[in-house]
């Protein structure tokens, strides 16, 4: 029997968190459980680009003015170093470009030992409503 659970965003349906939200430092957490498990009980690849995407699109939109502005991913990349079973993936984003019309974040998503598990760059567009 399966559970029809309505989710709003992403972020809710992977269980992402947002640990930390500062000027230039976005840390999040995300939970390996089911939900992000790939058919051999590892944390797919696509969870963890997920994770990344989310953690450099809240930072960006930090940095904009949010009245007149919004960001969206332009284009985002990933090299998975290491895989994990079961416990918390932490992904901590900082800019490496902050321009008018894009940014570019490095994430890096780390075990609880702080074991890199995956290196993303994520390039954001600043859009004007």
């Amino acid at each position: 029997m399966t559970e029809d659970v309505q989710y709003e965003t992403l972020m809710d349906a992977l269980g992402i968190r947002i640990v930390t939200l500062e000027h230039e430092k976005v840390i999040a957490e995300m939970p390996v459980d089911g939900r992000v498990k790939q058919p051999f009980g590892l944390l797919h690849g696509g969870a963890s680009v997920a994770l990344a995407e989310t953690v450099a699109s809240v930072g960006a939109y930090h940095l904009v003015d949010q009245d007149k502005q919004y960001v969206v991913g332009l284009e985002i990349n990933a090299n998975h170093i290491r895989s994990k079973k079961e416990g918390i993936v932490t992904a901590v984003g900082i800019p490496l470009h902050i321009g008018r019309s894009t940014m570019v974040w490095e994430i890096k998503l780390m075990d609880e030992e702080e074991k890199l598990l995956c290196v993303s760059r994520c390039t954001i567009a600043v859009r004007s409503f």
